[in-house]
């Protein structure tokens, strides 16, 4: 389960659009294992898409508590082939991502979404999340179709930042 590299934008990976897992067998997981440990390595990350290493499968893998402040969550998530089914709400959220190392931004996400995907156990899943669970899906769902938090910001100069080196803050 090596870590994987992570593509940073502008690379053109980051915006096509992903395929779908025909079958979740063996390679599927053990890319879904690679993605947990990438996702391990990097403190305080939450989530990552297939895309966002070059893969361009549909498979991503969340884990919203390793967020510094506790919140409501289901803990590990892999999911192939994720489609939200319902959103509910709205709310702005400061988004970062592996792939924009050096910004974040204010984005409009549901407050509550349904989703469908796989399994790692090769089962139908649809769940409810709420809150910055529920923002973290959208984020790594948005990643399969080449979409990229900053696409989703309301004004390119009032909502992205850059991000402060470590050592100031």
């Amino acid at each position: 389960m090596p870590v994987l590299p992570v593509l940073t934008y502008p690379a053109p990976e980051l915006r096509r659009v992903s395929s779908a897992i025909e079958v979740y067998d063996g390679s599927a997981d053990a890319l879904a294992a690679d993605l947990v440990q990438t996702v391990n390595s990097f403190p305080g990350c939450v989530g990552i898409a297939a895309p966002q290493t070059g893969d361009a499968r549909r498979l991503i893998a969340i884990d919203a508590s390793r967020h510094r402040k506790p919140v409501a969550n289901r803990g590990l998530l892999v999911l192939a082939n994720p489609v939200v089914l319902a959103r509910e709400g709205s709310q702005i959220f400061r988004e970062g991502c592996l792939s924009l190392p050096d910004y974040t931004a204010n984005v409009l996400r549901a407050t509550a979404v349904t989703v469908r995907g796989i399994d790692r156990a090769g089962e139908e899943l649809t769940l409810t999340a709420e809150g910055f669970e529920a923002v973290v899906l959208q984020h790594e769902i948005d990643h399969l179709d080449g979409v990229l938090f900053i696409d989703r910001v309301a004004s390119l100069k009032r909502d992205i930042f850059r991000r402060q080196p470590a050592s100031l803050r």
